[in-house]
């Protein structure tokens, strides 16, 4: 490999990697959703395996933002002083999906073994909201920041890679 190709690897790597973060992050919560429409019709899902389920998608999604909000975000802002009020509404995102995550958990910590309608119907409420703000936050994050993650280069991020860049229970 040359070296032009190495520096060109090195520059797309932080984009790349938050669009794969985004991608599994979206698959979680796809498995998440698909558990959820188990439970409710019956087939069996245990309340606690979807309380577990939840537990382990808002845990990753709670880690990548935080992670976004501590070491990315500031990274940017210092770099590219124009994306402050795009970070802004990126962080105003973020509480808002914890918020939204926050219902989430209490409501399927109170699942009864057997589902019924008025509590489908709210569980199926609180996963499509944060389903539509997550789906947005990414679309509106990928537009705005890719571009600018392919062009930093920040040694500290490749020698140790930051939780917003984790998917899955990487260390």
């Amino acid at each position: 490999m040359d070296a032009r190709s190495e520096a060109s690897d090195r520059l797309t790597a932080f984009g790349t990697q938050l669009i794969e973060v985004h991608v599994w992050l979206r698959e979680v919560l796809e498995d998440l959703q698909d558990s959820i429409d188990d439970y409710v019709d019956g087939k069996g899902v245990p309340p606690r395996d979807l309380r577990a389920h939840c537990l382990s998608f808002c845990t990753a999604l709670t880690r990548h933002h935080t992670g976004e909000d501590k070491t990315a975000f500031p990274a940017i802002a210092e770099e590219y002083p124009e994306l402050r009020k795009v970070l802004a509404d990126l962080r105003t995102d973020h509480n808002q999906l914890e918020w939204l995550l926050g219902n989430l958990r209490k409501l399927l910590s109170s699942l009864p073994e057997t589902p019924d309608p008025a509590t489908a119907s709210k569980v199926r409420e609180e996963v499509n909201a944060v389903s539509a703000i997550m789906q947005t936050h990414f679309i509106y994050e990928e537009k705005k920041l890719i571009s600018v993650l392919n062009s930093m280069d920040v040694p500290e991020w490749r020698e140790n890679r930051p939780s917003f860049l984790m998917a899955d229970d990487e260390d």
